[in-house]
């Protein structure tokens, strides 16, 4: 019995079906948490959590990370729509778990504040992402999808160092003899 070509195996639909899943929790939870501090902290001080470890404060952010280029919230959301097409298109070729999750965090972080940038205030493409969360030491105020989004990078990075690839397949070393393996990325 030969296989369908047209259907594609049950891992790949499994890795994107995680992927998935892990952009819709992160959209939802960036969702939730944005329309709670929309109406609870509005016109209040920040609020100190943790002996003041967290302060939740509202603020509005036209720009990218760290606010940069607040002048061209257009080009960031262009910018965006590129980057989940690029995910989702690349979501054909997952087959490591790891990967999984880093893009599905990836995902779902750039979807929450391109929603951002779709929907609130001035209007579309120019809207101001919420943001709420401020750590002490840490100068830039940032939500659950940013965080989302650093937590990917961070994995993504590390993926990348260990020679991990989207595949699933290691990266082969040029020469013909095998590295020792990395026990700081062997999982």
């Amino acid at each position: 019995m030969t296989a369908d070509p047209a259907r594609p195996p049950a891992r790949r639909i499994r890795v994107v079906a995680v992927m998935s899943c892990v952009a819709l929790a992160v959209l939802a939870a960036d969702a939730i948490s944005k329309a709670q501090v929309l109406a609870r902290l509005p016109g209040h001080p920040p609020v100190r959590l943790l002996d003041g470890l967290i302060t939740l404060g509202l603020t509005f952010n036209a720009g990218a990370a760290f606010g940069v280029g607040t002048s061209y919230t257009a080009v960031i959301a262009l910018i965006v729509c590129g980057v989940i097409v690029y995910i989702i298109r690349t979501a054909r070729r997952l087959r490591s778990l790891a990967w999984t999750i880093a893009l599905g965090l990836l995902l779902g972080g750039a979807t929450g504040n391109l929603g951002d940038r779709l929907f609130r205030a001035p209007g579309p493409l120019r809207g101001q992402v919420v943001d709420w969360i401020n750590l002490p030491h840490f100068p830039w105020t940032f939500n659950l999808a940013d965080a989302s989004i650093s937590c990917a990078a961070v994995l993504i990075a590390a993926l990348a160092l260990c020679g991990v690839r989207i595949e699933g397949n290691p990266v082969i070393a040029a020469t013909s003899a095998a590295p020792a393996a990395d026990p700081e990325c062997s999982s």
